[in-house]
């Protein structure tokens, strides 16, 4: 194979490379759109500090992005994507069979789910119950709760008495979002199985209760929104009478705008995701091509950079965009891991 010269910015070294990095100075990152702030803040800094080109990032959901990143080795693909869920075993696997064989994991903190709604409107409190019985397109019939029906549900107040009766209308992510998977295992999954006849179903037919937990309304009552979480905000500003779903960094920097619902008494704040006794709570991730660190310029700087106490600490500059720190024995280890370029073992 012949090589060919790179010209690293802001060094007049050069890099003997194959001609597949040839063509890319800056790096290339995709995913979750989750993830997208607290990465454009690092590339920001990264890119103010260093002699390299600010990295590139696209919000592309999470499940976009692990396509894209598992497509292959080379400029024409990622070198980083975001992930607001771990990475999936078939996710590895189209990797390995692309020739993405080295990939090290990296955890950056953790994230609450929101559902929020206006400020100008009454908050909510619903239990995950409630919002499985909301937005599922399947439910449990009232007089025969052995089988499932289309979803009869108009109203808040259909589901629990308790709620107002504002239509069921809620904004959120689409299937390529890990902010979307995550919502099904923690919340609706977790809520079909409060009711006897989903725990039933799911001894009796464990295919029919996931597709019954898994698949959403499609009659207008949950409404994707796309990957732009702030565009939820945007519309939930014009709709008070609609709720939305994104994560707690979405929320925390718009607080003069949307509030967030309590599920199960539990607000969705720093401290309880932090502690763990907010119940809609998951870790967020990105993900290396170990194949471009040595190659593509300036990765190595952006990933001591994402690692750094400065940035993901409990008084890291990603603390005031929203991100939940880990515990400080979790960030050491992770740092370490991030340093040792550390490749994740298989799934």
């Amino acid at each position: 194979m012949k090589a060919s010269h790179l010209l690293v910015a802001g060094s007049l070294s050069l890099f003997m490379v194959s001609p597949a990095f040839a063509a890319r100075d800056y790096i290339s990152i995709v995913g979750s759109s989750t993830v997208y702030p607290f990465a454009t803040v690092v590339a920001e800094k990264y890119g103010k500090t260093s002699s390299t080109k600010t990295p590139k990032i696209e919000s592309t959901g999470s499940g976009g992005g692990f396509k894209l990143f598992c497509g292959g080795v080379g400029v024409d693909h990622p070198d980083i994507t975001n992930s607001s869920r771990a990475i999936k075993d078939s996710e590895i696997k189209t990797c390995a069979d692309n020739g993405v064989k080295e990939i090290v994991e990296v955890k950056i903190g953790y994230d609450g789910i929101a559902v929020a709604n206006a400020k100008t409107a009454p908050q909510f409190k619903l239990s995950r119950k409630d919002l499985f019985l909301a937005l599922a397109k399947e439910v449990p019939d009232p007089k025969d709760p052995a089988k499932l029906i289309a979803n009869p549900y108009k109203t808040w107040k259909d589901v629990n008495p308790e709620l107002p009766a504002n239509t069921i209308e809620v904004l959120g992510p689409p299937p390529t979002s890990g902010t979307r998977d995550a919502f099904v295992e923690l919340v609706m999954e977790t809520g079909a199985d409060t009711l006897e006849a989903m725990k039933a179903l799911k001894k009796a037919d464990k295919k029919a209760h996931t597709k019954a937990t898994q698949t959403v309304r499609e009659d207008g009552a949950y409404i994707e929104a796309g990957e732009n979480d702030n565009l939820i905000v945007q519309k939930l500003q014009s709709n008070p009478n609609a709720l939305g779903i994104f994560g707690f960094s979405f929320l925390d920097q718009n607080g003069d705008k949307v509030q967030g619902s309590s599920i199960e008494g539990k607000l969705p704040t720093y401290d309880a995701i932090a502690d763990g006794s907010y119940p809609v709570s998951r870790p967020l991730f990105f993900y290396v091509k170990k194949a471009h660190v040595e190659v593509i310029p300036g990765m190595k700087g952006y990933l001591a950079e994402f690692a750094s106490e400065k940035a993901w600490g409990k008084e890291g500059y990603l603390a005031d965009k929203g991100l939940i720190a880990m515990p400080d024995a979790e960030r050491k280890e992770m740092a370490e891991s991030v340093a040792d370029l550390k490749v994740m073992e298989g799934k």
